[in-house]
């Protein structure tokens, strides 16, 4: 089934740039576009939508206000947040939004957040090799601009909630909003192994495990991490296979 969606923005070059995204590269239909709230009450009282894209400042009635709006809908839509402003998000998350996306939107963090909204694969048809270059890199948002990570350069991945970080060799420590469950998935062909409900790492760097007082753990670039029990056979088994030595 094609997915609806209605963009509220009062700017018109974000509104239209959204609106022709969402037809064009990922085939919403339809998708409508209000510039106040007052248009969108108008378009919510004809149908229902399965997502909205939100702007946060706008006249009259904001877009934290209008969220809280939505939620008291019989059938409620999806909410994406859209906006120059990154200060808004927690309020944004608190009232359930999906995602809170930070102009300019480029097309494959769009694509995330309809994945998230809409709970499919959204993105639009890509060879083998695009995917594979797209799991390269994740995005991390910072002060309105969003830079690229090599996965090659992530050491170990840490669950904070909804969200994880990734530390990274050059001392960084990037938090992105994606459960760590979901990170598992994509990186776990390119050499990431759970070992802990709060810790994914890269096999590779792995350079010790220990047992010290029945606590299991791993160390990674001069860091220990704990490894549950859940996971030890998993680890102990693949420092097996690939004749390392504990």
């Amino acid at each position: 089934m094609t997915a609806s969606a209605l963009v509220i923005d009062d700017e018109a070059p974000a509104l239209d740039e959204l609106s022709y995204l969402l037809r064009t590269s990922f085939s919403l239909a339809p998708v409508d576009t209000a510039r106040n709230t007052r248009d969108a009450f108008r378009y919510l009282n004809e149908r229902s939508y399965d997502v909205v894209f939100l702007d946060v400042r706008m006249p009259a009635v904001n877009g934290i206000e209008f969220g809280n709006v939505l939620r008291k809908f019989a059938a409620q839509p999806a909410i994406v947040f859209v906006t120059a402003y990154e200060e808004y998000a927690v309020r944004a998350f608190d009232i359930g939004a999906c995602d809170y996306l930070l102009k300019p939107v480029s097309q494959s963090r769009l694509g995330t957040a309809l994945d998230r909204a809409l709970g499919h694969q959204a993105h639009p048809p890509r060879t083998r090799r695009d995917d594979q270059d797209a799991e390269a890199a994740i995005a991390v948002e910072t002060a309105g601009r969003t830079r690229f990570i090599p996965r090659d350069q992530v050491l170990w991945v840490e669950a904070e909630g909804d969200y994880v970080r990734l530390h990274t060799a050059d001392g960084g420590a990037h938090l992105v909003r994606i459960p760590i469950s979901h990170l598992e998935e994509r990186w776990a062909a390119y050499g990431f192994l759970r070992i802990h409900r709060g810790y994914l790492v890269p096999f590779r760097h792995i350079t010790e495990f220990s047992v010290i007082n029945g606590v299991h753990a791993v160390t990674v670039d001069g860091h220990s991490l704990p490894v549950s029990r859940r996971h030890v056979r998993d680890v102990r088994d693949r420092i097996l296979r690939s004749g390392r030595r504990s």
